[in-house]
This record gives structure tokens, C-alpha cells and sequence, in this order.
């Protein structure tokens, strides 16, 4: 099984990376060797390519790729991923905001459902979503089984993620998202955006977000984005056999 990790930066692929380690390897043998898709595209500040590491597990390997931050540059970088090898699964992973009291810092959550929370229009009776206009889908639901499995080995939420282009930065804001969505479990610019990409090419998807923040009034000091950061390496030690198992059940069926 052939899974792709997408993250928006570096940080966090490091995260996922770190925590992907398959039987000790000896002391002198190189680590994971980042590549750029499309192939022989430099890697440069401006974003031209996408750099992707490889870590293969009993089982299982994995593709980790920093597509960029926002659903779009997710999007861009998942399709690319996706045209040039084949895949049986991807994941949207990263950190983000946590809804209070149900994610609070620290934590994780796996979504039930990958929600586009801000596309759409605001109207004289409040926002309409794209659905709701008649233009297309809000909401991509992960595999229940897998998502639900994932959840209890990583001793995540399972809860709605919310995909939203500007991230939450005031009490009203918050309300409102809230109101609309209190389920929610936490909020981050991606998701939707890799499942966007992954439905494109008949794929599963599955989002796990370690939550640095609260949604709310933006408060930088309070964040704790290395405590997220640990926490989203130590959900894909657990996360990887999980995922394993979970292949070698659904691609021989």
C-alpha cells in the first residue's frame, strides 16, 4: 500500500516524517532523501516543484509531500502527486485550531467529514455555501471505518474539520462557524482542498489535525505549536500499522 501524506510546510512533514520509522536502521545509514515532483523541477523559495519524501514501513509506504498552505496550493500540489504515481490513500495532515472544550491544545483530531466552511456567498440572510447555490460540494466524508479506527488509536476527536481560507481570528467569527457547524472539531486551510484532489482521482482520503491554537480571537503567545507539532508525530507512530492494516484488508477485496 501506497499512501501520500500532504502537509502545508515543512514543519509538519518533519513531524510525520520523524514519527514513520520502520525496523532501527544502522547508525551510518542515510536518512530520508527529499525529492521534488514534478521530477527534475528545482525546489526554490517561490514554490516551483514540491518537495516529497519517501519512508517505507512493513507493509506500508509513504510519500510526504509540502504542497503549500491554503485548499488551492493543497489542491495543486496533491493532483501533482497524485498524476505521477499511484496511490491507494491520501491524507491531509498538519496542525490547526481546535474548537473549545473539544479539542483543546495539544490534542488531535481525525475528521468524519472535510468541510469547505467558507466557500460560498454571504447574503442578506446570512452565508450561503456553495452547495446551497447549486454550484458544487461542501463536504468530502473519509472512509467511517478507517476514520473511526484512526481516531482510536491515536486518541483523537473524531470530528467535522473545517477548511477555511482565512483562519479564525475573532470571538464573532468563531461564534458564527460555530453555529453553523457544532460538530466541528477543529479548523485548518487544507482539507478540503487534498480531497478535492484525492475525489478527482477516485481515492479515500483521511485529515488528522493537531490542534497549536484555539479558534478564537488570534492570540499568538497562547499557541503552542510545538506541543501540536509532537503531538502530530506521535499520532502517526500510532496512525502507520493502523493504516497498514487497513490496506491489506481493502486493496485485496
Amino acid at each position: 500500500m501506497r499512501v501520500l501524506v500532504v502537509t502545508a510546510v515543512a514543519a509538519e512533514a518533519d513531524s510525520v516524517i520523524s514519527a514513520l520509522t520502520g525496523p532501527t536502521p544502522h547508525p551510518d545509514a542515510p536518512g530520508p532523501e527529499p525529492r521534488t515532483l514534478p521530477p527534475g523541477r528545482p525546489r526554490t523559495p517561490s514554490g516551483n516543484g514540491y518537495p516529497v519524501t519517501r519512508r517505507d514501513l512493513p507493509g506500508i509506504a509513504f510519500d510526504v509531500l509540502v504542497a503549500g498552505v491554503g485548499p488551492a496550493a493543497a489542491a495543486a500540489g496533491t493532483a501533482t502527486a497524485l498524476a505521477l504515481a499511484p496511490y491507494s490513500l491520501v491524507v491531509s495532515a498538519g496542525i490547526g485550531g481546535g474548537f473549545r472544550p473539544a479539542a483543546p491544545l495539544g490534542s488531535l483530531v481525525v475528521a468524519d467529514a472535510i468541510v469547505a466552511a467558507d466557500l460560498g456567498a454571504e447574503t442578506p440572510g446570512g452565508f450561503a455555501d456553495v452547495r446551497e447555490l447549486g454550484f458544487g460540494r461542501t463536504v468530502h466524508l473519509p472512509p467511517a471505518e478507517l476514520a473511526a479506527y484512526a481516531a482510536e488509536a491515536t486518541g483523537a476527536l473524531l470530528a467535522p474539520v473545517l477548511t477555511v481560507s482565512t483562519v479564525t481570528g475573532t470571538a464573532d467569527r468563531a461564534a458564527e462557524l460555530a453555529a453553523r457547524h457544532p460538530l466541528a472539531g477543529a479548523e485548518a486551510m487544507e482539507g478540503f482542498g487534498v480531497a478535492e484532489a484525492a475525489a478527482a482521482h477516485g481515492l479515500p482520503v483521511l485529515e488528522i489535525r493537531a490542534v497549536s491554537n484555539a479558534v478564537g480571537p488570534r492570540d499568538r503567545a497562547a499557541w503552542r505549536i510545538g506541543d501540536a507539532l509532537a503531538a502530530l508525530a506521535d499520532g502517526f507512530r500510532a496512525l502507520g500499522p493502523v493504516l497498514a492494516n487497513w490496506g491489506e484488508r481493502h486493496e485485496h477485496r
